[in-house]
């Protein structure tokens, strides 16, 4: 633990443990990293996977953050799941359940083989089984693609869940108090427009959860 991973707002819902805090990355395909160029901050999304305990992030060569990473800016990394809107009786204690990882270090751009696997494991990563029915890719797709590897060496999690903690007072006020679940659901896969005719679905992509 360093100083940029200290939870000092709300301690009590640090996660440490790491088999959960790996569940939470697990859970999600995209974060929001941030980065340094010409003196400012910027935040983006971008694809990512968890392999052991390194985060591989998924773009374009020509993205800003591979110029600020060749250039040595640090990167931060957040991961969050909203897991329902906790509705009190106060607007005060109304609140979120929410699953939160960050992470800061610094990246190092893959090359080579080591490229290679790391694009064949974020594919097989975001869509188990996919890999295996995909063409390998041409050598000039794989120089427009970045991957840029972060250890997961400073991180911190955090995580709230329940449901409304009101003020003794507002207890019997005559408005609702609960929890609105949120959940990110895939729905049925929709074939392209210039799809071959015969082609199924497959299994994988038919019944695909995170």
């Amino acid at each position: 633990m360093s100083e940029k991973t200290i939870i000092r707002r709300l301690p009590e819902r640090a996660v440490t443990d790491r088999g959960a805090i790996n569940a939470i990355l697990d859970d999600g395909f995209v974060c929001h990293t941030a980065y340094v160029t010409g003196g400012r901050p910027v935040v983006i999304p971008i694809l990512y996977a968890r392999d052991g305990d390194r985060l591989l992030l998924h773009g374009s060569n020509s993205m800003g953050i591979v110029r600020a990473v060749r250039a040595g800016s640090p990167l931060s990394v957040a991961v969050t799941h909203l897991d329902g809107l906790v509705v009190a009786r106060s607007a005060f204690n109304s609140s979120a359940n929410y699953r939160s990882v960050v992470i800061h270090g610094e990246g190092r751009l893959l090359d080579g083989d080591q490229k290679r696997s790391a694009l064949d494991l974020v594919v097989d990563r975001v869509l188990p089984g996919r890999l295996a029915d995909l063409r390998s890719p041409t050598e000039t797709e794989i120089g427009q693609t970045a991957v840029i590897e972060l250890l997961l060496d400073q991180i911190s999690a955090k995580v709230r869940s329940g449901g409304p903690e009101d003020e003794e007072s507002d207890m019997n006020a005559g408005v609702w108090a609960g929890v609105i679940p949120i959940a990110l659901t895939p729905g049925q896969p929709i074939p392209a427009k210039d799809l071959r005719a015969g082609v199924d679905v497959p299994d994988y992509l038919r019944h695909f959860r995170r």
